[in-house]
């Protein structure tokens, strides 16, 4: 139980360090867009300025005008294009040093409409944006940064509980396992998506987990495997600990209902789900990926351990239903195995869990 804390807590470290490094990677993001339109306004006055000096030349060819006027004229033009290129430079380099003050938290006052960045492309015209003399005109930061409408989110999940088996003809009060010592682990990355374009009431939940089930048996057993049949038998010696333990690697899929907030703004709308009730159902599917028995006892007055791995007929396919209901991040969770906990067995069984679950977005 403790390498598996000390696995919790290393994958929420790494879950803050990604989300921290997500936040740098967007500042670093503006800033190299904001960088690169600084070289682009420079090629862009400078081939305008061309364009601008072959129209003089040819109206000096055709001699509407002298070639003193035409000197003139090239002056002029050239004294206007280093000016643009000088004040819209500084605007840019105004606009980087604000997002570095401000670690990219930059307040706007979204009643002015103004232009917040400028992308310069010669191609067709496109449908997401503005376009004036060959640049396309951006109105608000969010158009290269933030999705306007976001409808799939991710985060860690974290279930902790009761695990035992069901046997048919029995109740759990009669279960070979100890009802408080039998627990299970799972911990996953999924994934939530808006399943409607204007209604967040269903959503889609999906991932993949790592399942980790445990069994403790009662009355001094431990798992033996005879002709192909994986049993319990009592243990020559007093058992300090008889732990039995399966590891499934599984991809859940639930359907989440629940209310959400909407907010709007003219960046952006969403859909909260925080401080909100929700229910999912569904199930998952997957595969075995180790199974191990641990045994603690005494003999000839030595403390032995064994740590026994595989070879006690479990299924090699996992699958089976499951569910949760509660309110933010914190919910009920149950899960049950449509599969056998062991293969070709006389009495078959199936692993079923109840506990708390985290989502951690």
């Amino acid at each position: 139980m403790r390498t598996i804390t000390l696995y919790v807590l290393l994958v929420l470290i790494q879950f803050v360090s990604q989300e921290v490094s997500a936040q740098e990677d967007k500042l670093k993001s503006k800033i190299e867009i904001l960088e690169n339109l600084k070289v682009q306004v420079t090629e862009q006055e400078k081939e305008a300025l061309k364009l601008e000096v072959e129209k003089i030349n040819a109206q000096q060819k055709s001699k509407s005008i002298t070639i003193e006027q035409a000197k003139t004229l090239k002056e002029d033009v050239a004294k206007k294009r280093a000016q643009n290129i000088e004040d819209r430079v500084a605007i840019l380099t105004s606009k980087i040093e604000l997002l570095k003050r401000n670690d990219g938290q930059v307040l706007e006052l979204d009643t002015l409409n103004y232009v917040r960045a400028i992308e310069l492309d010669w191609g067709n015209k496109r449908e997401d944006g503005e376009r004036l003399f060959g640049i396309r005109l951006l109105k608000n930061e969010t158009d290269f940064v933030e999705k306007y409408d976001r409808r799939t989110y991710s985060d860690v999940v974290v279930a902790v509980g009761l695990n035992n088996t069901l046997i048919k003809g029995e109740s759990l009060e009669d279960s070979p396992y100890k009802l408080g010592g039998s627990r299970f682990v799972e911990l996953g990355w999924a994934w939530r998506t808006r399943v409607f374009k204007n209604s967040n009431a269903l959503r889609l939940h999906y991932g993949v987990s790592f399942q980790f089930n445990g069994l403790k048996p009662k009355n001094n057993q431990y798992f033996i495997v005879d002709n192909g049949q994986a049993e319990l038998q009592e243990f020559e010696s007093e058992l300090k600990k008889s732990k039995f333990r399966m590891d499934n690697l599984v991809f859940p899929i639930h359907f989440e209902f629940g209310p959400s907030k909407f907010s709007e703004t003219k960046e952006k709308i969403r859909y909260s789900i925080r401080d909100q009730f929700r229910f999912g159902i569904g199930g998952y599917g997957g595969f075995n990926i180790g199974t191990r028995q641990k045994l603690k006892y005494t003999r000839e007055g030595r403390n032995v351990k064994d740590k026994l791995k595989g070879g006690y007929n479990t299924s090699s396919f996992i699958y089976g239903l499951s569910a949760y209901v509660g309110f933010d991040g914190i919910q009920l969770y149950a899960k049950y195995d449509l599969n056998p906990v062991f293969k070709n067995a006389i009495v078959e069984q199936r692993n079923i869990s109840l506990g708390l679950r985290f989502d951690l977005d």
